[in-house]
């Protein structure tokens, strides 16, 4: 299993759109994308328009098969309008003990 942390500054006045499309996209990688686990969406206490979506993938390849694809691309146009500057993810491994 990987995780994978995105990070977005959302533009002032879009964050309740941000957060009702994540809940969107959730439920489109469940019925889409096999590979896919879950996605949770959190909100820094610092700066509300700072977000993580934490994500959760069976294998690497999942994830890459989901990033590649023009539902992704799709996305990415659409987070271009709400997000400043640009956003950055970072995978982990899960490390068995």
């Amino acid at each position: 299993m990987i995780n994978v942390g995105f990070y977005y500054k959302v533009k002032k006045g879009h964050e309740k759109e941000f957060e009702e499309t994540f809940t969107k996209v959730l439920e489109y990688l469940k019925q889409n994308f096999p590979g896919f686990i879950n996605a949770r969406l959190y909100k820094s206490v610092d700066d509300p328009s700072e977000y993580l979506i934490y994500s959760e993938w069976e294998s690497l390849d999942a994830f890459r098969n989901f990033v590649t694809s023009e539902a992704y691309r799709n996305t990415v146009n659409y987070g271009k309008t709400i997000i400043e500057g640009r956003p950055h993810h970072k995978v982990f491994q899960e490390v068995n003990a």
